[in-house]
């Protein structure tokens, strides 16, 4: 696990929301790329290669798909580049629908870094007290997909182990997914129960109840929220201003290149971009211990 995972629970929260914030509210090009960017880059650090170039089959397409779609579908605009049985195929919402991909594609991402990162053990340490039973709901929905996945595999193993999975006819396989969907499903299900009755069983959520955690909130903590809170004011404070003002219809406007803006395309680079300077710094002092044990 990368050094900024490590960081206590709240700062992490606080530096996802950022990021969520401006990545899905600020129609900006520099903003949203730099948004989608930071994501994929992210992703690539927490987790292997191959398991990356998997989602790429996933998000690729995806992005593909919307931004060809929304110009055949809406026709506003002022920039015909085609017409398409009559209708025109506009500049403007071929590049409204890039924007829309690079959102969904880069608020994925993170969404998916976050589950990565905010395990369900930090979910409770910062929602067990408020909201005891919100934050089992989505402590538990934050491990089902990978659990998910790891119980279907088992099932499959198994099946296929008892010589009920392998199949030559394409409706047999068919069948057998389903016999693993449905089993899956079924122990999920059963294991979620479970769950929610053992935390009841110790008293989970009642009042008075304490709680134990090994997160503590250290000085490099409180120095990166700081900064995360800087960066985020920063930002927030030109697009209040207006600097990162941005418009698709009825005609692409252009992008303000002053002074404030640039350092507001800055500063958001830089929160988008904080995990990779943690883990560079990180590198640094570790190379520095080594060579003087050398």
């Amino acid at each position: 696990m990368n050094r900024f995972a490590k960081q206590h629970p709240f700062v992490l929260f606080v530096y996802f929301l950022s990021v969520l914030l401006v990545a899905m509210l600020v129609w900006n090009p520099v903003l949203q790329a730099t948004a989608l960017l930071g994501g994929a880059c992210f992703l690539l650090l927490l987790q292997p290669g191959k398991e990356s170039l998997r989602d790429l089959g996933f998000y690729l397409p995806f992005f593909a798909l919307v931004v060809v779609t929304n110009p055949l579908f809406s026709h506003n605009g002022v920039t015909p580049l085609f017409f398409l049985n009559g209708n025109p195929v506009t500049l403007e919402a071929f590049l409204y629908g890039l924007a829309i991909a690079g959102l969904t594609v880069a608020a994925l991402l993170w969404c998916r870094c976050y589950t990565a990162v905010m395990s369900s053990d930090k979910v409770l340490y910062l929602f067990g007290k408020v909201l005891p039973k919100l934050s089992l709901v989505l402590s538990m929905a934050l491990r089902f997909l990978p659990l998910f996945k790891r119980r279907m595999r088992q099932v499959k193993s198994s099946l296929r182990a008892m010589g009920l999975y392998s199949a030559d006819s394409y409706v047999e396989r068919v069948r057998g997914t389903l016999r693993v969907f449905r089993g899956t499903v079924a122990w999920s299900l059963e294991n979620a129960v479970e769950t929610a009755d053992a935390m009841r069983a110790r008293g989970y959520g009642l009042p008075g109840r304490s709680h134990f955690s090994l997160f503590r909130f250290r000085a490099a903590d409180g120095w990166l929220l700081a900064s995360n809170l800087f960066l985020l004011a920063l930002t927030l404070a030109g697009v209040a201003f207006g600097e990162t003002a941005f418009r698709y219809y009825p005609r692409v406007s252009r992008l303000r290149f002053t002074p404030f803006s640039v350092a507001v395309y800055l500063a958001f680079g830089l929160l988008c971009f904080l995990p990779f300077l943690l883990e560079a710094a990180e590198n640094l002092r570790f190379r520095r211990a080594r060579g003087k044990i050398k």
